[in-house]
C-alpha cells in the first residue's frame, strides 16, 4: 500500500481526487489538508482519515501527495513534497509561470520521484488509444481544438474560483486541449494569440516539422454554446477525438494505477510527468505574451 495525502478541499480534490483515492485498493489515504482547515476537517470526516492543520506534516505521513489546489499554490507544495522524497500526483496546471514549474521539475528530478500530471482526457481509455494511434499514422498536417465552458452559471462548482476568474480558460481549459495536440503534432515552437468576446482566447500554433493547430477557449460562452471538439488533417484524412469514457474520477484512478506502476518499477519516464507539464506551461505563458503584446512569441528548442 503507498500511502497518500491529498492537499485540496475544493470540489475537485472532493469529487474527483479524494473519491479515487479513497475507492483505490492499494492506496492508503493518510489525510487531508486544506487552506480552511474547517473544510479540510469535513472532507477528512468523510472519508473517514485524519485533518492535517500543517503542510509538512502531512507529507511526512505519506508516500505520495495527491494536489489539487490553485497552480501557484501546487507548485510551492510539489517541491516541498519533492524534496522530502515524494512522488506526485499533480493537476493541470503544473504552475502559473515557467519558473515555478521549472522549480517543481529540478525538485522531482533531483529526488529522483516519480509524477504524474492529471490531463483527464489522457487518463480515459478510448482518448489514449485514439491518440497512440493517430500519432503512430503520422501525416497530420493541422489539428482544431474547441473548448467552450461556461461555468459562471448559478450552480457551478467552479464559478467563484479565484484563479479561474483572473486566468480564464487559457489556464484552465488551455492544458487540456494542449495535452491532446502535443502528443500527435510535436512540440510547439511559435505561438500567436488574439482575444474575442466574453474572455475567448484563441491560439495558432506552429509545431515542430511545419505543422500547425488553432485552439479556441472559453469559461464564460453562453449556456446554448458550450461545446468539445478536437479534429486532426492531414493525409490519412480527418480524425475526431473521442468525447472520453467514464467519469473524472474513474480517470483520477487511472492516474493512480500509473503512478504507482512508476513506483512500483523504478521508472521515470511518464509520457504526462512533470516535464510534461512544463512543457505546457511554457506554451501557455508564451500564449499568455502574445495576447498581451500583440505578436507572435517562439518557444526556445
Amino acid at each position: 500500500m503507498v500511502r497518500f495525502g491529498l492537499f485540496g478541499t475544493g470540489h475537485w480534490a472532493a469529487e474527483t481526487h479524494g473519491a479515487a483515492l479513497h475507492a483505490h485498493p492499494e492506496v492508503a489515504f493518510a489525510g487531508v489538508w486544506g487552506r480552511d482547515p474547517r473544510k479540510a476537517a469535513a472532507l477528512a470526516e468523510r472519508y473517514g482519515v485524519p485533518a492535517f492543520d500543517d503542510v509538512d506534516a502531512l507529507v511526512e505521513a505519506c508516500d505520495a501527495v495527491a494536489v489539487a489546489l490553485p497552480p501557484d499554490v501546487q507548485a510551492d507544495i510539489a517541491v516541498r513534497a519533492a524534496t522530502a522524497g515524494r512522488h506526485l500526483l499533480l493537476d493541470k496546471p503544473l504552475a502559473l509561470t515557467v519558473a515555478d514549474a521549472d522549480r517543481v521539475v529540478d525538485a522531482a528530478q533531483a529526488a529522483g520521484v516519480a509524477s504524474v500530471v492529471f490531463f483527464t482526457g489522457r487518463y480515459q481509455p478510448d482518448v489514449a488509444a485514439f491518440l497512440a494511434s493517430t500519432a503512430a499514422a503520422g501525416g497530420w498536417h493541422t489539428a482544431k481544438a474547441i473548448r467552450f465552458g461556461s461555468i459562471f452559471q448559478p450552480g457551478s462548482p467552479y464559478g467563484a474560483s479565484p484563479w479561474r476568474r483572473e486566468h480564464g480558460g487559457l489556464w484552465d481549459i488551455g492544458p487540456h486541449a494542449l495535452s491532446l495536440i502535443l502528443p500527435v503534432l510535436g512540440r510547439v515552437a511559435r505561438v500567436a494569440a488574439m482575444d474575442g468576446p466574453r474572455g475567448l482566447v484563441h491560439l495558432l500554433l506552429t509545431h515542430d516539422g511545419g505543422a500547425t493547430s488553432t485552439v479556441s477557449l472559453t469559461l464564460d460562452a453562453p449556456p446554448e454554446a458550450v461545446s468539445r471538439e478536437f479534429v486532426f488533417y492531414g493525409e490519412n484524412g480527418v480524425e475526431t477525438v473521442p468525447a472520453g469514457e467514464g467519469d473524472s474520477a474513474t480517470a483520477f484512478g487511472v492516474a493512480i494505477d500509473q503512478l504507482l506502476e512508476e513506483i512500483g518499477s523504478g521508472t521515470r519516464d511518464h509520457r504526462c510527468d512533470v516535464r510534461f507539464g512544463r512543457e505546457v506551461v511554457a506554451v501557455l505563458a508564451a500564449a499568455e505574451t502574445a495576447r498581451v503584446e500583440g505578436r507572435t512569441v517562439d518557444l526556445p528548442s
